[in-house]
């Protein structure tokens, strides 16, 4: 029975797997290249923001779990956590942590061990890249591909909530997936092969890419029309039984502004267009959002240069929310505020003072954020902008411009308060055009 378990990768994937496991009596062994990373954990300190994990590892340090820089022997399951990221330049994957973990795991570990590979990756990247490293080193191996397919902000629960996919190198791989994950999750979905598990993965992710993205493209053609794309989608959705139409919005995270290009490179023959067109929709909002502010701001002011904008909701998503600013729309506008002169106040309920310095804003509270600005820019939907007292804040300021993304504000207390209010594919009035 595998009860010794070394897991490649702290970050999110990796941190949270742990967790699961450490607290349903598994021994987990965690490591991490990155020295901070290590040290956090062993004193206790999430690194990452996710409900429930520092209360686990309250819990499990010391006991069930415990934090190395390498993988300690006699393990029985190795799990690949480690971050596949795209090339900025090319966005082809960049595959160097899978080459390294895969190695790590055949330098301290043998062919007993069963490997688990938990990072998305192209499909084929299993047997192409982890598994000749474990050949080379053992001579035969046990490998499984069983990806992670949780939200952040509800990771915990639904480790043991959602099926499991697990495939196999071969019938005694899968067997011993199905039997690990077994003792963590409800339910476990057996498939074929290696390729059929690294494809769900991508299959879902993608899916979910093309869905916001119809969602937007919806959004963007109400506004050349003057209709309120929030009422076309609640009319569409009302008592139809068929796929509900999404809500127009930023599309970020490491995982959905990565992974269509990692199934664009599982495809040699041809580009997936489909994926390739929403993708891009969903990344050109972002820019598209940014020049419209500072077009509004040019109007009510006759020039952007000293104007202040304060931007609130820099994480990529506000619910559930997280602390995570991979993919968030704020870092693609940043240049475009820039260009205009701006000043950009920033307020977020969880993304820390030091991090919105780094992508240039300038912290505030929420208060200030009115107080001192031109303009609002809501990005995200945190609970925290739920009902905010727009009524009571808004008055008595200079702010003339509202642009609520998520059309989560007040719009009639915006508009009493004398701003202009304005949201994905509507405006409330013509007066700007």
């Amino acid at each position: 029975m595998v009860n010794r378990i070394g897991i490649v990768g702290m970050g999110y994937v990796g941190l949270t797997l742990a967790a699961g496991l450490a607290r349903n009596g598994f021994e987990v062994h965690g490591v991490d290249s990155e020295p901070r990373v290590r040290e956090a954990l062993s004193a206790g300190r999430v690194h990452l923001y996710e409900p429930g994990l520092a209360e686990v590892l309250r819990d499990t340090l010391g006991r069930t779990l415990f934090v190395h820089p390498t993988l300690p022997p006699g393990l029985d399951a190795a799990v690949i956590c480690v971050s596949t990221p795209v090339r900025d330049d090319t966005r082809q994957p960049d595959l160097t942590n899978i080459a390294a973990a895969a190695t790590q795991i055949a330098r301290h570990c043998g062919p007993e061990t069963l490997v688990v590979v938990r990072s998305t990756v192209p499909v084929g990247t299993s047997r192409r890249i982890v598994l000749p490293a474990l050949i080379e080193a053992w001579g035969r191996a046990r490998l499984v591909m069983a990806p992670e397919r949780t939200i952040q902000g509800q990771a915990l629960r639904e480790l043991t909530e959602l099926p499991q996919v697990v495939g196999g190198l071969d019938d005694d791989s899968r067997r011993a997936g199905e039997a690990l994950f077994g003792r963590l999750a409800r339910q476990v979905v057996p498939v074929s092969s290696l390729e059929t598990a690294e494809l769900v993965k991508l299959a879902n992710n993608c899916h979910t890419d093309l869905i916001y993205a119809y969602g937007n493209e919806i959004a963007l053609l109400a506004g050349a029309h003057g209709v309120d794309p929030l009422e076309v989608v609640r009319a569409a959705n009302h008592d139809y039984p068929r796929p509900d139409l999404a809500r127009p919005g930023f599309v970020g995270g490491s995982c959905l502004s990565k992974d269509p290009y990692l199934f664009a490179a599982s495809a040699p023959a041809h580009t997936p267009s489909l994926v390739a067109a929403a993708r891009q929709r969903n990344e050109q909002l972002p820019t598209q959002v940014a020049e419209t502010v500072v077009g509004r701001l040019r109007q009510l002011r006759g020039a952007t240069a000293g104007a202040t904008l304060a931007v609130l909701g820099w994480a990529y998503k506000g619910w559930p929310p997280t602390d995570d600013m991979r993919g968030a729309a704020v870092v693609t506008m940043m240049p475009a505020f820039d260009r205009a002169g701006l000043r950009v106040l920033g307020h977020d309920p969880l993304v820390a003072d030091e991090v919105i310095r780094a992508h240039g804003g300038e912290p505030v509270s929420l208060d200030k954020a009115f107080s001192e600005a031109d303009a609002v820019l809501l990005l995200n939907d945190h609970p925290d902008y739920r009902g905010l007292p727009v009524g009571t804040l808004l008055p008595g300021t200079r702010v003339r411009f509202v642009y609520d993304s998520w059309r989560i504000l007040d719009e009639e207390s915006v508009r009493a308060a004398g701003a202009h209010y304005e949201s994905l594919g509507y405006r409330a009035s013509r007066e700007l055009v």
